[in-house]
C-alpha cells in the first residue's frame, strides 16, 4: 500500500457518476489507541470512520460531520467524526466484551443519525434506521430515503487498517440507468484483499480500466481530535450553576476524561468560579 491515510475523487466524467477511494492506517491505529475494542468492534470502528471521511467529502462545508449509531444491543454507540480538513475521530461505547457478529448484531435494533455541523449555519441532520447488510446497507438506505441519491458503498477493515470505496449518481445530472448499473457491477467484483491493499490507481484500473475516469489529487487523512479546555468549560457551563458548585464544594478538583483522546482537563475552585462568573 503505497497511499495509506488519504483520501482520492474520481469523476466518470461521461456517466454523470462519482466516486471517492479512502485508506486509513495510522489515523486508524492513533483513533483506535485510546478505546477498548475486541477485533470484531475494531472493525465495525474501522468501517465507520472510514465510511465518514468519505460521507463528509461529498458536500463543501468548513466544520465536521459526526455519524452516530446508537442501539439496544451490547454495542451501545459508534461515533466517528470528519472534518472537513480531513481530521478523523471516533468513539466506542459497550455494556460488555462483544467476540464477534455483524453491526445489526453486535447493536441490535436503533438508528444512525448523521449530523453536519457547518461554521455559520445551523447544523444538518439526517437519520435512518440500522436496517441493511452492515454499516455499508444502512448508509446506502439513508441516501436512497433522506437524500433520494443513488448510492453504494463498500468499506472492510480489520484490526491494523480500514478503507472504503464509494459511488454515485450525481445530483442534477443526467446519466443513464445501464451506466448506473454496469459501474456498480464492476465496483461489486472488489474483494477485501484489493481494498485494504491496492493503491487507489491499481484498485481503480482493476476494477474500471475500460472507463473514462478522471482522478483528482490524493487529501492527507489524520487523526486529530476536536477537544479543548475551552471546549470543555462550555460543557461544565451547561451543568448549571448548583451542580458545578455543588462538586467543586464535595472535591477539591473536577476532572473531564476526553473519551475520544484521553486527555484530562481539571479544573480547581478559582476555575469553577471563573466558568460561573461567564
Amino acid at each position: 500500500m503505497s497511499e495509506p491515510d488519504c483520501l482520492r475523487r474520481f469523476l466518470f466524467e461521461d456517466l454523470g457518476v462519482r466516486g471517492e477511494w479512502v485508506h486509513l492506517q495510522n489515523s486508524f491505529q492513533a483513533s483506535k489507541q485510546y478505546q477498548s475494542l475486541s477485533e470484531d468492534v475494531a472493525i465495525q470502528f474501522g468501517q465507520a470512520l472510514a465510511a465518514v471521511t468519505l460521507l463528509s467529502a461529498t458536500i463543501k462545508f468548513t466544520g465536521s460531520m459526526v455519524l452516530q449509531a446508537q442501539g439496544n444491543g451490547a454495542l451501545r454507540t459508534l461515533v466517528a467524526q470528519a472534518t472537513n480538513k480531513r481530521e478523523i475521530r471516533g468513539l466506542i461505547r459497550t455494556d460488555k466484551i462483544i467476540s464477534t457478529g455483524s453491526l445489526q448484531q453486535m447493536m441490535g435494533q436503533g438508528r444512525l443519525v448523521l449530523t453536519t455541523k457547518s461554521n455559520g449555519n445551523e447544523p444538518y441532520q439526517g437519520v435512518v434506521s440500522l436496517e441493511g447488510t452492515g454499516l455499508s446497507g444502512v448508509i446506502e438506505n439513508y441516501f436512497q430515503q433522506s437524500e433520494q441519491l443513488p448510492t453504494r458503498l463498500w468499506l472492510f477493515a480489520d484490526d491494523n487498517q480500514a478503507a472504503g470505496l464509494f459511488l454515485q449518481k450525481i445530483p442534477m445530472q443526467a446519466s443513464d440507468e445501464s451506466d448506473w448499473e454496469r459501474i456498480t457491477t464492476l465496483a461489486n467484483t472488489v474483494t477485501v484483499n484489493e481494498l485494504l491493499n491496492l493503491d487507489c490507481e491499481k484498485l481503480l484500473y482493476r476494477l474500471f480500466n475500460q472507463e473514462k475516469l478522471r482522478l483528482f489529487e490524493a487529501e492527507t487523512v489524520s487523526f486529530k481530535c476536536q477537544c479543548s479546555r475551552e471546549k470543555i468549560a462550555e460543557t461544565l457551563q451547561t451543568l448549571g450553576r448548583d451542580d458545578l458548585e455543588d462538586a467543586i464544594n464535595k472535591q477539591e478538583l473536577i476532572e473531564v476524561n476526553c473519551e475520544f483522546c484521553g486527555q484530562t482537563y481539571s479544573f480547581d475552585k478559582p476555575a469553577i468560579e471563573a466558568i460561573l462568573a461567564v
